[in-house]
């Protein structure tokens, strides 16, 4: 069954910049198409810097249909909108006063991958964040579904007035462009042991999230982030069934000098204190969000159509006083002229007559 791959690369355009993310297609699309499914054959959508949402939802929604496997490759950047403070995509148009409506939000990942079969989906992530959603991360998971494997890095915002590069998702790509395509937990680690000495060690966020399916176990108490130790831990699994599991993040491989972070269950607050929380109750309460952003987007482009037409037709009726005076202007003066040609030649002459008739200062009257 052929496979379907999803490259997607997107960075705001602008001073908001952290990371160049379409860098990184150049050496993707060198990579022949089955390496990048691991299938013997598949279809590859690229989307480099798009601008709208909804035409990512599009691509997103089409390849998720698709009933062979799926792996989906995101290099951007992160940023939380400032009402709801949810993490989504920044897109080319996106500022942080505007992602909310320009941005991709990151839980429309989830929504359209969850009907999918687990253990067909794959999400190669290499994200970059700002300051206000790298403190967000750092007490939030960033969940990407609990029936697609996960894998990737979030960075730190680089220094400013830096623009970083998705070295990743570039070390994934240099890796698969030797044809040989291993398995994916096995092209994190070594993408991860490529990056480690350009920087970042010990303040990278690395997923790894395997797929549970629906019967799978979940973590009872999330992970916190740690300094990396002379020698590796040994891997932290706790068995704990629940009935609605989330992604497990194993903690290992820590010599590469990353930080782990569990996917920790959504349901689970900052100190550990398990909620449960219906599955279909979020859907809903996010299909109700997703309902409140197009209700409110459409609101703010009728103000704002509303506000220049009633710029347009106060610059009309301006336009138009200002015909009517010159009309006016040129009337007047029309008629002045229309009477002085059409004087009769009495009333010239005898004009003329008076005017040379009348006597001048040096003249003596008797």
């Amino acid at each position: 069954m052929p496979g379907t791959v999803l490259l997607l690369a997107a960075s705001p355009a602008g001073k908001g910049c952290l990371v160049d993310a379409a860098s990184v297609l150049p050496i993707l699309a060198a990579v022949p198409p089955a390496v990048l499914s691991g299938t013997d054959t598949a279809n590859v959508v690229e989307l480099a810097d798009p601008l709208e949402p909804q035409a990512v939802l599009t691509r997103l929604r089409a390849a998720a249909a698709a009933p062979g496997p799926l792996t989906v490759f995101v290099a951007g950047q992160l940023q939380l909108d400032r009402r709801q403070h949810l993490p989504h995509l920044a897109l080319a148009r996106s500022t942080p006063a505007t992602v909310r409506y320009t941005g991709f939000p990151w839980h429309w990942f989830r929504e359209e991958l969850r009907l999918r079969a687990p253990g067909s989906t794959s999400l190669v992530v290499d994200l970059h964040a700002d300051t206000e959603t790298w403190e967000w991360l750092l007490a939030n998971p960033l969940d990407s579904g609990r029936t697609s494997a996960v894998y990737g890095r979030i960075a730190p915002p680089p220094n400013r007035r830096t623009v970083a590069g998705p070295a990743y998702m570039k070390a994934v790509a240099t890796l698969l462009r030797s044809g040989h395509r291993p398995s994916l937990d096995e092209l994190h680690q070594q993408a991860l042991a490529r990056i480690s000495p350009e920087g970042g060690v010990g303040t990278d966020i690395v997923l790894t999230a395997p797929p549970t399916g629906f019967g799978g176990s979940a973590p009872r108490h999330p992970y916190r982030p740690e300094r990396p130790r002379s020698q590796a831990p040994q891997g932290l699994v706790v068995a704990s069934p629940q009935p609605n599991p989330q992604p497990v993040v194993l903690s290992g491989a820590v010599s590469t000098g990353h930080r782990h972070r569990h996917l920790a269950p959504q349901g689970q607050t900052r100190h550990g204190r398990g909620v449960a929380a219906c599955a279909g109750c979020r859907v809903g309460a996010a299909d109700r969000g997703a309902g409140r952003s197009v209700r409110e987007a459409v609101s703010a482009v009728l103000i704002v159509g509303l506000g220049i037409a009633v710029v347009v037709v106060g610059l009309a009726v301006l336009a138009l006083l200002i015909a009517a005076g010159v009309f006016v202007v040129l009337c007047v003066l029309a008629l002045l002229g229309v009477r002085f040609l059409f004087r009769s030649p009495d009333k010239r002459r005898g004009h003329r007559q008076q005017h040379q008739q009348k006597p001048g200062h040096d003249q003596v009257w008797p």
